[in-house]
């Protein structure tokens, strides 16, 4: 049994660090729960009373010090409806949307933060659904449309099955 109780937070390098700070803070609504400039450090929090930040963005030092190989940094997001917001919130703001999907397991919105980094806002749904899975939705579509699509999947996909080796 592991020691490990969860994620504690991910930390991006930045060329442009009060770009990505207004970004997650600004567009993604992070609190900003420590920053120190003159090191070139932001520390970001979803819920700061109860984890201190769950990112941490720091000023690339050299042209070569850049978060590299990071297939996704993942938000939860409280509801379908806050997914749908911050989706047309990323349009507005002209971002590069990757892809909306549910996994069954959950509905998301894939997209490049400022600095290319890949990035899923995404909501849990209470279905079980056999990873990996993905299956294109429309989030303008409503709510109930969306989590019937995506419980359809529960019997069509199987449940989790764990280790396979």
């Amino acid at each position: 049994m592991s020691e490990i109780s969860g994620l504690g937070h991910v930390g991006l390098y930045c060329h442009d660090l009060k770009r990505m700070r207004d970004f997650y803070s600004g567009v993604l609504g992070l609190t900003i729960s420590d920053e120190d400039p003159g090191r070139g450090i932001c520390f970001l929090s979803a819920a700061p009373e109860a984890e201190h930040h769950e990112l941490a963005l720091v000023q690339a030092k050299e042209p070569g010090q850049k978060t590299q190989n990071v297939q996704q940094v993942s938000f939860k997001v409280k509801s379908l409806d806050g997914v749908r917001q911050l989706y047309h919130r990323l349009q507005k703001e002209g971002l590069k949307i990757d892809r909306t999907v549910t996994h069954g397991i959950a509905c998301s919105v894939y997209f490049y933060d400022p600095e290319d980094n890949r990035v899923e806002l995404y909501y849990t749904t209470p279905y079980q659904v056999r990873q990996p899975f993905g299956e294109h939705i429309d989030l303008d579509e409503p709510d109930e449309k969306l989590m019937k699509f995506a419980q359809s999947f529960e019997e069509v996909k199987g449940p989790p099955r764990g280790a396979t080796a």
